[in-house]
């Protein structure tokens, strides 16, 4: 195996694609002007989230031919990635109503689980779902909601590039630790390589931006993927749902209460606890380090002893998700701007 050179090629090639994408969005014009519910103050280039989809995907039939991936896997990641980057670059362009949208990432999560032939059982708390139907759409509506709020937490320099690769980080070390017999480490370890090319253009200082075709392409495949993990080892998912949890906790956070104070889900706005605490500081970059860090140095230790049978995962998820909740609603995450100050 080469995975030594592999790697730091894609993420050589990731970066080339996005300098090129930039290029053609700033001839075409296709720039993220700001508004009043941007975090950004200058016109940007949008739609480079391309380059992720093309690095990640363009390289999963060479994991395939290494016998690094099963077909059936390489078909699920790549058919559902592209029907959401398509549908993504669709709506930077022209955009989409919602509802279409919501329907198109529906066919998304269905076409997923069907290669990966549903939802294993997966135990929490004492407590298995057996029937096969209700799995399924618990799954569906997970893959969806974790393709949303992946776009929702997209809103400041650098958060959802350092967020993607600390979580692949994590997944690629518990496979390398808990199922050495097999090198599915591969694939957070490509997905990784092509959102750190991205990476380069975005941060600390933003001259491009992924867009809908990036960001909902990283949701639907790290959804994948975790999925997937349960089918290696049951305590695989926990893992994945605890190293995503400061995008879980805040989208959920924000918008269960943006709903109950009668606001529209899909209405944008920067209510998000990430949103409050990069107007607090005056920057985005020291906000996305310590997302990373709160993933690296919090998270990734108890998604290891939850995924290799050391912890309990209801109370894995338990350690980790209250102090996130904590923090949500010491940043007043949900609030109004003018409530948050």
């Amino acid at each position: 195996m080469t995975w030594w050179f592999e790697f730091p090629t894609v993420a050589v090639i990731s970066f080339l694609l996005t300098w090129a994408v930039r290029r053609y969005a700033l001839s075409r014009g296709l720039l993220d002007v700001p508004n009043e519910r941007s975090s950004h103050s200058s016109p940007t280039p949008r739609g480079a989230g391309v380059a992720i989809v093309v690095s990640f995907v363009g390289c999963l039939p060479l994991l395939w031919l290494q016998g690094a991936l099963p077909a059936d896997v390489l078909v699920a990641l790549a058919g559902g990635g592209l029907w959401i980057a398509f549908v993504g670059f669709w709506d930077d362009h022209r955009s989409l109503p919602s509802h279409w949208k919501l329907v198109a990432h529906f066919i998304a999560a269905i076409w997923v689980l069907s290669w990966l032939g549903g939802m294993p059982p997966v135990s929490l708390g004492g407590l298995t779902v057996d029937a096969e139907w209700v799995r399924v759409a618990l799954a569906c509506v997970y893959i969806v909601w974790l393709l949303n709020l992946y776009n929702f937490m997209d809103g400041i320099n650098g958060i959802a590039s350092i967020e993607a690769m600390t979580v692949t980080l994590g997944a690629g070390l518990l496979y390398a630790i808990g199922a050495p017999e097999i090198v599915y480490w591969s694939l957070p370890a490509l997905l990784l390589a092509s959102v750190a090319g991205f990476l380069f253009w975005n941060y600390p200082k933003a001259s491009v931006f992924m867009g809908d075709a990036g960001s909902g392409f990283l949701g639907v495949t790290i959804a994948a993927l975790s999925i997937h993990s349960a089918t290696i080892r049951l305590e695989f998912f926990w893992a994945w749902v605890i190293l995503l949890g400061v995008f879980v906790v805040d989208a959920t956070f924000t918008l269960c209460r943006r709903v109950l104070r009668g606001e529209k889900y899909n209405e944008a706005h920067r209510s998000h606890a990430y949103q409050h605490a990069a107007r607090r500081l005056g920057a985005h970059k020291p906000v996305s380090i310590a997302v990373g860090a709160i993933n690296v140095v919090w998270l990734l230790p108890l998604a290891l002893l939850v995924g290799l049978g050391h912890f309990d995962p209801a109370l894995g998820l338990l350690l980790a998700y209250v102090p996130l909740v904590l923090v949500a609603v010491y940043l007043n995450a949900g609030a109004r701007e003018s409530q948050a100050a």
